[in-house]
């Protein structure tokens, strides 16, 4: 219980601290200014953690943002380290996270449905009548 709680902690320190690594020090011209840290999930052993990145922009910008972050790892890393005391840093992966797209996307759909229902509920009214 104690560990979970740990590696929870530890989760949102190394998120805003790779944020603000990648924000501040990693100068790319493939890493678009709109890429965000949405979550790492650090395993068990502390050796390898998974970076969670939201990148706004098509599939050629994302995959381009992905390398971008991938090649900088290490320095990222070393960087990271610097403010969070590890015996060991985890080693980072990071991979796309599409959450908030899929979540745009609802909202759209759902927006869209209002609109329709909006739409037919006059006409029943007159069919009512």
């Amino acid at each position: 219980m104690g560990s979970q709680r740990r590696i929870e902690r530890l989760n949102s320190l190394l998120k805003e601290v790779i944020s603000d690594v990648i924000r501040k020090q990693v100068k790319n011209p493939h890493l678009p200014n709109l890429t965000t840290i949405t979550g790492v999930d650090v395993t068990r052993d502390l050796k390898h953690a998974k970076v969670f990145v939201s990148v706004i922009g098509d599939e050629q910008v994302k995959k381009k943002a992905i390398d971008a972050l991938q090649s900088a790892s290490g320095f990222i890393s070393v960087h990271s380290s610097k403010q969070v005391v590890l015996r060991y840093f985890p080693e980072l992966t990071f991979i796309i996270d599409n959450s908030v797209e899929k979540q745009m996307r609802i909202d759209s759909l759902i927006s869209k449905i209002e609109e329709e229902r909006k739409q037919r509920e006059p006409e029943e009214d007159d069919a009512a009548e």
